[in-house]
């Protein structure tokens, strides 16, 4: 391992005592990185030799101090000798922690993953959604549950996270915690953003996860078709609460828009696009993606509809939305009612979209990628294999093709 290391004994002149003597440091730096320890001694500025780096003078006083600060330089070197013998990754503050005898700060897991989700809470609304926060404050808990099942322990150094601990990890969360595959994979994936946080800071050398390898399993995704989605439209509820709830879950079924965004859409985010048409421009809370859609007459009539509703009058949104927690209790409600035999939560409007709405209908998977807001078009194809539909539709389409050039070929043979 090639570090630069370097020391210098200087005096500090801004914490000059009553008796005109100045307190000596050492200055220790490793790869441009510095930290400062106390030498335990004081001299005279007008005694002090910079560029020596030790005291001016033949008195005894000046050889036991000169001589106590190549002894303190030794052991300092000593230090460093032993850290990289033992194959430690060194840093200017693991150095010094070792002179002083303290452990390093920030060296155990939990204070570090409190620190994380301490600075995350700050930023939800600004970069993370408090969904995100939820799921790494449980990842936390079960982290800690972990460690006292394990090892009867509360903390643990991070340099002691291993392959094996990650193993052990995922045993107990698929046994003790009864955690399905993706839910273990999950937790998963939020702990190696700690781990990830610890490498970057040079807390550990090795990660730990470099051999580990975890898949999520595919989850069929439940949405509408069209047969479905017009019992819900079409459906007659006598309850006006229900038939808001129905009208908010159809305007995401048209537009693609997840729950938050929906909410979160005022009259500033309609404009006119390109075309000349009424579009939605917005940005999806989850990827901070830009979320652009054209505004179908089906969403456009939910629009006017509670144009002049009074929430919306007095909080400035778009439509008059509820909880996601109510909007999800009266759409198993509304699905009953309309012989919709599935488990209808709000997310499915997006799936609708993306299958029913869209593809099924032979808008490119690119198109809806855009208005979808993903990161990735890999994302949006999740939708395009369960589309047995399309698949049909298309191979039908070939066979035609293919029936067309064999007649073409027969033509020419007999001509």
């Amino acid at each position: 391992m090639n570090q630069t290391f370097s020391l210098l004994f200087y005096v500090k002149k801004a914490k000059e005592n009553a008796k005109g003597e100045c307190p000596i440091y050492l200055r220790i730096t490793i790869d441009g990185k510095a930290t400062e320890i106390s030498a335990k001694r004081t001299i005279k500025l007008s005694q002090w030799n910079a560029a020596a780096q030790k005291s001016n003078g033949h008195s005894e006083a000046v050889k036991q101090l000169n001589h106590y600060l190549k002894t303190f330089e030794q052991q300092v070197h000593n230090a460093h000798h032993d850290l990289m013998k033992d194959g430690e990754h060194i840093t200017s503050e693991i150095l010094k922690n070792k002179l002083t005898g303290k452990e390093a700060a920030g060296r155990m897991l939990i204070g570090i993953f409190k620190d994380h989700n301490d600075r995350m809470e700050k930023l939800v609304g600004k970069e993370f959604a408090p969904g995100t926060l939820g799921r790494y404050r449980t990842c936390l808990s079960h982290i800690l549950e972990f460690l006292k099942w394990k090892y009867k322990i509360s903390d643990i150094d991070i340099k002691k996270i291993d392959y094996a601990f990650l193993n052990d990890f995922e045993f107990f969360l698929r046994t003790e915690k009864a955690c399905n595959n993706n839910s273990a994979v999950k937790y998963l994936k939020n702990f190696g953003k700690i781990i990830r946080i610890c490498l970057a800071n040079g807390w550990i050398e090795k990660d730990p996860f470099l051999n580990y390898h975890s898949k999520f399993d595919e989850v069929t995704r439940v949405y509408l078709n069209e047969d479905e989605l017009t019992r819900l439209t079409e459906k007659n509820f006598k309850n006006e609460r229900l038939s808001l709830v129905r009208d908010i879950f159809l305007f995401s079924c048209y537009t693609g828009l997840a729950y938050i965004d929906t909410k979160q859409l005022t009259k500033q985010n309609i404009s006119f696009g390109l075309d000349g048409n009424k579009w939605i421009f917005t940005k999806r809370q989850k990827t901070k993606t830009a979320s652009n859609i054209p505004l179908l007459p089906q969403a456009m009539r939910i629009i006017e509809k509670y144009r002049n509703n009074r929430y919306c009058s007095v909080r400035g949104k778009l439509l008059p939305i509820l909880t996601n927690q109510k909007m999800n209790a009266y759409l198993k409600e509304i699905a009953d009612l309309c012989q919709i035999d599935k488990e209808l939560t709000y997310h499915i409007a997006r799936h609708t979209f993306a299958t029913t709405i869209t593809l099924s209908n032979g808008v490119s998977i690119e198109s809806v990628s855009k208005m979808l807001g993903h990161k990735s078009i890999k994302t949006t194809q999740h939708y395009a294999k369960i589309l047995d539909k399309k698949v049909s539709e298309d191979m039908s389409g070939l066979k035609l093709v293919l029936q067309q050039k064999q007649q073409q070929a027969q033509n020419k043979k007999l001509g």
